[in-house]
């Protein structure tokens, strides 16, 4: 069995961190989707809940190591 952990920055804050690339909550950026950390979820979904958005809520494990048969892969 392979796993497979995805690190990236964060579209937030900028910080590098480890997330499930099929679990981890992104964010529209023109046509790419740019992940974002925990720590910016708790941060902006107070601003997004006031302003009648619907929260961020991460996936299960979306800050874990995926089972790489979990994945889609573009073949």
């Amino acid at each position: 069995m392979a796993v497979v952990l995805c690190h990236g920055h964060c579209v937030g804050c900028g910080r590098l961190f480890s997330f499930s690339p099929s679990r981890v909550p992104s964010v529209r950026i023109g046509h790419a989707r740019e992940p974002i950390c925990q720590a910016c979820v708790d941060r902006v979904n107070p601003t997004r809940i006031a302003g009648g958005l619907a929260p961020i809520v991460p996936l299960p494990g979306a800050y874990e190591a995926d089972d790489e048969s979990e994945l889609e892969l573009d073949r």
